[in-house]
Order: C-alpha cells, then sequence, then structure tokens
C-alpha cells in the first residue's frame, strides 16, 4: 500500500500539459523538447504528459507533410520517444504524421514505458476558414488496418482506442485531436461512456480575439457533460506566423471546475500540472442516472472500442503530497467574486421558497424563536425579507425571545437589538418556571437542588420552546419557521419531535453552518438592512456557537457546542465529501488534511478573521470524523426521516427522505469507525475511545 501521504493511494492522478516552444520541421529538435518535458513531468510524480497537435513537426508546416524526407524524420523521432520513456513515469501524448497504405493521418501516439501503446488518427478534419487539412491528411474513416508500425513499434490503430491502467482503478484515457472536439458529437462523449475518465485533447488551434474563452467555455461544458476530466493544449511558440498567430493555450478541467490555465502567449515552454480526482469522477457518474441511461442507449457502439491495458508503476513508497488547493469551506467559495456570487443566490433561494410557503398557505403571520445565535438569526433575516417580498409589514413576524435555565443576558440583548433593528415583533416567554415545573414532574435530582444537567434537563428547554412557539402559531394563525441547520441535521445535534428539530417549514434545513456564518457576513458586509442591523450580525458572528441549555461553569464559560460535538468546519467538510460524493474516511482525511494542516498555506475567504483561521492536524480530522461517523451514519438518522419541508441550497444535497438522503435509520457505522480505527494505527496516532 502506498504512503498515506501519496495522492495515489487515493485514487488521484497528477497530470501535466505542455505547450514546448516548436522547432518549425525539425522533429528532433521537438522530440528533445518532448523528452526534456516529460522528465520534468517525470520528477514531478506525473500520471500524463500531453502535447499539442503534429509537435514534432509543428502544425504549421503545411505542404512540408508531404516531403518524405520531413515524414522518415517524423517517425524516427517518435520512435526515439518510445525508446527514451521507457524509465519514465507519465503517459506521453503527442501529435504525429503517420502514414499508412498510401494515406496521411494526423495522429495522437500514445507512449508509455517504452511501449507505444496505440496511434489514435484525427476523426475531423476542419477544411473552412484558415484550415485546409484534407489537403494532407485522411481522417479516421479512412482507416484500412487497425494496427500500425511506427519506428518499429506496432500498436493499435483507430478512433476508437481507450487507455486503462491496470493498477489504478478509473484511470482511463481517451485522445481526441482537435476539431474532433469542435464536432456536434466529440468522440470523446462515447469514450466517456464506456469510462474514460480523462479525456486530452491535441490542438494546434490558432488564436484569434475571444477564441480563448470559447474553448474554456467549451471545456467546462464538455466536463460536467461527461462527468470527467478534459485536458486541452494548443500550439505555442514557434510556429508559423505567416498568417496565423498562436497561444498556447493550456487547460485542465474537472468536472466544470478549472484545476489549471496556463499562461498564454509565452516566447518559451509553457506547462501547467493539476492533480485529478478520479474517484470523484466514478462517484459522480455512479450517481447520475442520465449517465448510466445514455451509456446503455450507446451499448452497441461502445462495446465496439477498443481498450488497451498498461501498467503506470505509480511511486508506492515517496510521499506525492496533493498539489491541488483544497477548499477548507467545501460550502463556501474562497474566490470574493464567486462568494458574493453564491452568497446572493443562497439567500435569495432561501427568501424565495418561504414566500413561496407563506403564499401557498395563505398564513399571514411568522413565529421564530430568537436566541441571539447563528441559525436563528440567519432564519430570522430570511423571515424579514420574504416578508418584503410579499408586501408584508414585519411586525407580522413574531419574533419570540425564550430564555431558559442557562440563558444569559448576552445573548438576550443581542436577540433583542436584531429583532428591534428589523421592526420585527418582540415577544418574550420566560420558560423557567414551566421548565422547573416539568423537571419536578418527572423527578428529577435538578428539582431537588442537585447540579444534575444532563440531557433531560436539556431536552426539557429544547421541547418547550418549541412547544410554545407552536401553541403560539396556532393562537395567532402563524407559521413556526425552523432554524436548526444541515451540519446539526446530519450531527443529530437537534431535540427530536417537540423540539428544534420540527417546525412548519425550515428555511435552514438546507444550509450548512460553514455557510450559515458567512452568509451572515455577507449580509452584514453589505449593509442590507442598515448600520443597526449590520451591528448585532457582527455581534452575533463573534459570539460563541452554544445552545444555552446549561448554566455557564464557575469561570464564566458558557456551554460550547464545538466542545461537546467537535468544530463545525470539519464536520461540514466531511459532511460534503461524504453525502456528495460517498467518500470513504481515509480520502476525506488525505483531503482534510492538505486543506487545513497548515493555516497558512492556501486561500481564506477574505471575511475570516485571522483569530479564526486555524489548523488541525490529523489526530484532530480523524479524532471528529469518528464522532461524525458515528452520530451521522447510526445515531440520529431517525430524526432526518421525519424532518419538515425546507429547500435545498448546493449540490452537494440536503438531508430530506424526501430529496437526496434516503438511509435506514437502524444503520451501523462499524465500516467508518474500522477504517478509521485501521487509520490511526496506521499514522501512529492513539487508540480512540469509545
Amino acid at each position: 500500500m502506498a504512503a498515506f501521504d501519496n495522492l495515489y493511494r487515493h485514487r488521484m492522478v497528477r497530470a501535466a500539459a505542455f505547450a514546448p516552444r516548436v522547432s518549425l520541421a525539425d522533429p528532433d529538435a521537438n522530440a528533445d523538447a518532448i523528452l526534456t518535458l516529460t522528465r520534468e513531468a517525470d520528477a514531478r510524480h506525473s500520471a500524463l504528459a500531453l502535447f499539442p497537435e503534429l509537435a514534432l513537426t509543428g502544425y504549421s508546416a503545411e505542404d512540408l507533410h508531404h516531403q518524405s524526407l520531413m515524414l522518415d524524420a517524423s517517425e524516427q523521432a517518435a520512435g526515439r520517444i518510445i525508446a527514451q520513456s521507457a524509465g519514465l513515469m507519465p503517459v506521453i501524448v503527442f501529435g504525429c504524421a503517420l502514414r499508412q497504405h498510401g494515406q496521411l493521418f494526423n495522429c495522437a501516439l500514445v507512449v508509455h514505458r517504452g511501449r507505444l501503446l496505440g496511434v489514435v488518427p484525427k476523426s475531423y478534419l476542419p477544411t473552412y476558414r484558415e484550415f485546409y487539412e484534407k489537403r494532407w491528411f485522411s481522417d479516421a474513416t479512412g482507416v484500412i488496418a487497425d494496427q500500425i508500425t511506427v519506428a518499429g513499434h506496432q500498436a493499435p490503430f483507430g478512433a476508437d482506442l481507450i487507455f486503462e491502467a491496470e493498477d489504478l482503478p478509473g484511470f482511463v484515457i481517451h485522445a481526441e485531436v482537435c476539431e474532433d472536439f469542435w464536432a456536434p458529437v466529440p468522440p470523446s462523449t462515447f469514450a466517456a461512456l464506456a469510462g474514460a475518465s480523462v479525456m486530452v485533447n491535441l490542438s494546434a488551434s490558432n488564436a484569434t480575439i475571444g477564441k480563448a474563452r470559447e474553448r474554456a467555455v467549451l471545456i467546462d461544458a464538455h466536463s460536467r457533460r461527461t462527468c470527467g476530466a478534459y485536458m486541452f493544449c494548443a500550439a505555442g511558440a514557434g510556429e508559423s506566423t505567416n498568417d496565423l498567430a498562436w497561444d498556447g493555450q493550456l487547460l485542465i478541467y474537472e468536472q466544470g471546475v478549472r484545476l489549471a490555465a496556463g499562461e498564454r502567449f509565452l516566447n518559451d515552454h509553457a506547462r501547467v500540472y493539476a492533480d485529478i480526482d478520479l474517484e470523484r469522477i466514478e462517484q459522480d457518474r455512479l450517481r447520475l442516472s442520465t449517465f448510466r441511461d445514455a451509456a446503455a442507449r450507446s451499448a452497441e457502439r461502445l462495446r465496439a472500442l477498443r481498450r488497451v491495458r498498461f501498467v503506470l508503476d505509480a511511486p508506492v513508497d515517496a510521499p506525492v503530497p496533493l498539489e491541488r488547493e483544497i477548499d477548507r469551506f467545501p460550502f463556501v467559495p474562497n474566490d470574493p467574486e464567486r462568494l458574493d456570487e453564491d452568497c446572493h443566490e443562497a439567500w435569495n433561494i432561501q427568501v424565495q421558497s418561504l414566500a413561496q410557503r407563506l403564499r401557498a398557505s395563505g398564513v399571514k403571520r411568522a413565529v421564530i424563536g430568537v436566541s441571539g445565535g447563528l441559525d436563528s438569526t440567519q432564519a430570522l433575516i430570511i423571515t424579514a425579507r420574504a416578508f418584503d417580498r410579499l408586501g408584508r409589514d414585519r411586525s407580522d413576524i413574531l419574533a419570540v425571545s425564550l430564555p431558559g435555565l442557562a440563558t444569559s443576558g448576552d445573548s438576550r440583548t443581542r436577540a433583542h437589538a436584531l429583532i428591534e433593528g428589523l421592526g420585527a415583533q418582540f415577544r418574550e416567554i420566560d420558560i423557567r418556571p414551566a421548565a422547573e415545573r416539568m423537571l419536578a414532574d418527572l423527578d428529577h435530582p435538578y428539582a431537588r437542588g442537585e447540579p444534575v444537567h444532563d440531557v433531560t434537563f436539556e431536552n426539557v428547554q429544547a421541547g418547550l420552546r418549541t412547544d410554545y412557539l407552536f401553541r403560539l402559531a396556532n393562537h395567532k394563525a402563524g407559521m413556526v419557521i425552523g432554524t436548526g441547520d444541515l451540519s446539526e441535521l446530519a450531527l443529530g445535534w437537534c431535540t427530536y419531535g417537540v423540539g428544534d428539530q420540527m417546525s412548519h417549514y425550515n428555511v435552514n434545513a438546507g444550509v450548512a453552518k460553514t455557510l450559515i456564518q458567512h452568509l451572515i457576513a455577507w449580509t452584514a458586509r453589505r449593509g442590507a438592512f442598515g448600520p443597526q442591523v449590520s451591528a448585532a450580525l457582527e455581534t452575533i458572528l463573534a459570539a460563541e456557537i452554544t445552545p444555552e441549555l446549561v448554566p455557564a461553569g464557575a469561570d464564566g464559560a458558557v456551554q460550547s457546542t464545538e466542545a461537546a460535538i467537535g468544530p463545525y468546519a470539519l464536520h461540514d467538510f466531511t459532511l460534503h465529501y461524504a453525502l456528495r460524493y460517498g467518500f470513504g474516511p481515509e480520502k476525506i482525511a488525505f483531503l482534510a488534511a492538505s486543506a487545513w494542516s497548515d493555516a497558512a498555506r492556501g486561500r481564506w475567504p477574505h471575511h475570516v478573521a485571522g483569530k479564526d483561521r486555524r489548523a488541525y492536524d490529523l489526530d484532530a480530522i480523524t479524532r471528529w470524523m469518528a464522532v461524525f461517523a458515528r452520530r451521522f451514519y447510526q445515531t440520529s438518522q431517525f430524526k432526518r426521516t421525519a424532518m419538515p419541508n425546507g429547500p435545498k441550497l448546493t449540490s452537494a444535497g440536503a438531508l430530506s427522505p424526501r430529496g437526496d438522503w434516503r438511509a435506514p435509520s437502524d444503520a451501523s457505522a462499524r465500516v467508518w469507525l474500522e477504517a478509521l480505527g485501521a487509520l490511526r494505527a496506521e499514522l501512529g496516532l492513539p487508540e480512540q475511545a469509545g
């Protein structure tokens, strides 16, 4: 088994795309450049090295491709690359013109460890605007024999080839050449349906105004449609500028995520590297019924594709740390522009959903418990904006403070400032007398003066709060707006039934705790409700996350949710990858270590304060992941099975039993916990109790 900090162990691959400085009509010089750059890729443990179309001669050699001497030199140079690849790890994909049976083909050669794995001829030859390829080449339909010999190396030949690593599940490569990608149905579409996960395009593709943007849009869309990774490289410096210009554009996308984009118009070799997640691709394809149906409808064509197998032989003992940036907050983008766009969209999904429910139900009033914490704050500001959108008076929002046996003056002050600033109707219902009566009726030790603050003590208060809200809604013909968030539902950190798990409509059901924090910060920063409310929101953001169900200690410290169940930042990270991709604990721990082990590495959302920029080591990551596994998989599904309606916000999914997550309430977490135990033992971490 590979070392834990080796990305290949976790079904990821490093890929490189190059646009070398072309030595026009000089195959030997170009072969030297290809080998030099491949050795660089090998040193960086890349599994794939991609080069442009007709890389051995230059695309703009034009009629020189009909010179026998040039074709001989190209084939000999290709033979040298094949021979010298023997000690190199990357699969090398490069362009070369090759002859067969009196025809000349524009080809992609796929080479690995001294072996020519296969040759893929271009399927679509452009003969429009500035392109005249049919002057020189035949397309793939002209192939007569399904084998070709290149410099003494015989290999499969045809556009029906895909290349599969035997020792790295899911690493399946398909190559297409330039115009193939612009066809209405690119060959890579069928390759993806047949299992190709990494599709590569060897291109020349000259530069014109706006063309780079067009390529990026096409690749983005195609990587999404095929649920795969797509790599593109265009010819760059050294190509003839008789009538055209060349930019050497390099792009690597994975399912619509741009992993790498090279600098264009360099006067030297251009390069990009990216780490591709093969398991992510596979898991999404497993989930997408449309993908499976498309494969079934093309089954006959897919069965005709030929698979060429090879052994990648990636390094096992050596560490190969992840170079790909992993967002610490997968529900919250790092990029400020994207963050603003996502927060705007999330906010409006919540507002519009609640407005529709209020409109459809005919209910005129909203009832919401406001504690001065994050969740009720987000629910209240969403409710206020929904009332605005419906043209209703905010005084019909009954914002209720329900102080209990552990409620602090600070939280009541925060709640009151927010309610007043929003113009909602403030109500206070002191639940302490009712809580003390119920505890006495239950013969609880607290009623006899003993300082016992157990789960009964907590849930008596949580249940009473919800009970009062529902009865107030009955009394005032209102709707109880739920406040519990996605993270709490995942962890079961909510009181079942007559408790904060229940409401008439829960606007926060699809919002992770970390996203709620950022949404409140975004609202405050924009001044959406004026300076008074923004100031109240900032105060709420700075407070400890607490249910305030247990009295403060002798030192004045309030009950801390994260001290009890762990950091929401880590739980939301695990939730995203477990819910969205079905990853196991080892893979999630690897990604989490990359994201969280060093607070100085990578980007943070710009409004996260310096004091909040924490780091977590693998001990903390796996320890809290065990808590997540036990709570999510084994002990709290019954709460999610009976959850109220609420909007889904992100592609990571929600936990509604009517939507993204359907699971048995009596499942076991044993597989997860055993995997975590084995990983901790491998890493030399102490055995975890419980």
